[in-house]
């Protein structure tokens, strides 16, 4: 048996779960939102009380990977309708500045011109600046999947670079800085 596919999922309080045998997918519904997943027509969902289980046909390969895979994507439908998902970035560097308009960001990060980056309407962006600090860009959603894509391709828009760590990086992320050249003799 698969460690992580084994595992039953919660449902919290106001969670609810479906699944539908014509189209093979699930729903997870909750406070924050609704989101569904499609899967593959061999694997079972039972779903009893609060309680969702997924099962897998056989002992193959593919299966038993693909039987932790689906758990875990359930897993995080339903941490996402109920909690949901937040992903802090700080800009480091002289001179660069992040400001968030609706679902626009607005990125200056030391090219010739500034970054207009649309975020998804799925999820809200904030950029905040406190005087002395570097500014931060905080992203929420209940898709997981989505926040983690939006944030490495704007961290992939100014990568940190090693000798001054000038860039885009995870709030609490360890660049290993390189020493320069060594001086002259």
């Amino acid at each position: 048996m698969s460690r992580i596919g084994k595992l039953p999922i919660e449902l919290p309080k106001g969670v609810t779960c479906t699944f539908s045998n014509g189209d093979h997918q699930v729903t997870v519904k909750g406070p924050k939102g609704e989101l569904k997943q499609v899967i593959e027509p061999s694997f079972k969902i039972s779903i009893e009380g609060n309680q969702v289980t997924v099962e897998r046909p056989t002992e193959q390969k593919r299966h038993k990977a693909m039987h932790g895979l689906y758990r875990s994507l359930i897993n995080n439908m339903v941490q996402g309708v109920s909690t949901g998902y937040k992903t802090q970035l700080e800009v480091i560097g002289v001179g660069y500045k992040a400001t968030a308009q609706g679902n626009l960001l607005d990125l200056s990060l030391g090219y010739s011109h500034s970054i207009i980056f649309a975020v998804p309407s799925e999820l809200k962006v904030v950029a905040t600046q406190e005087k002395g600090q570097n500014p931060i860009i905080t992203l929420e959603g209940i898709d997981k999947q989505l926040v983690g894509q939006v944030a490495a391709k704007i961290k992939s828009l100014r990568s940190v670079e090693p000798y001054k760590g000038k860039g885009i990086r995870y709030v609490g992320e360890f660049v290993r800085r390189k020493a320069g050249k060594a001086a002259a003799k």
